[in-house]
């Protein structure tokens, strides 16, 4: 009879391996996100020093705006890689904590 209520205990297979399908899902969606913001990231960065490189041609003000442009698209590229790095921590406390832990 005890032997019968650790088979009740135990999980199913189908129903380990639906987890392993969540868990894989979400770390998929996860790299998905950082490969977004990161490409997001670096584009930023080239557009808003292509636009000032554009704007020192047209105003005939090189290297001035290039630099601000390039400032820009850089401040634009560390907000959105310190956003990225607080939504996989807000996604992920268990794993940061772990981390964390390890470091120390």
């Amino acid at each position: 009879m005890a032997g019968g209520c650790r088979v009740f205990g135990r999980r199913s297979p189908v129903t380990d391996r639906q987890d392993e399908k969540k868990s894989r899902a979400g770390q998929d969606r996860r790299q998905g996100a950082v490969y977004q913001g990161a490409f997001e990231a670096v584009i930023a960065l080239l557009i808003a020093a292509v636009f000032g490189y554009w704007l020192d041609g047209y105003f005939d003000t090189a290297p001035w705006l290039l630099l601000i442009g390039t400032a820009i698209g850089f401040a634009s590229f560390t907000v959105r890689l310190i956003r990225l790095g607080r939504w996989m921590r807000e996604r992920n406390p268990d794993e940061a904590a772990g981390r964390d832990d390890e470091s120390e």
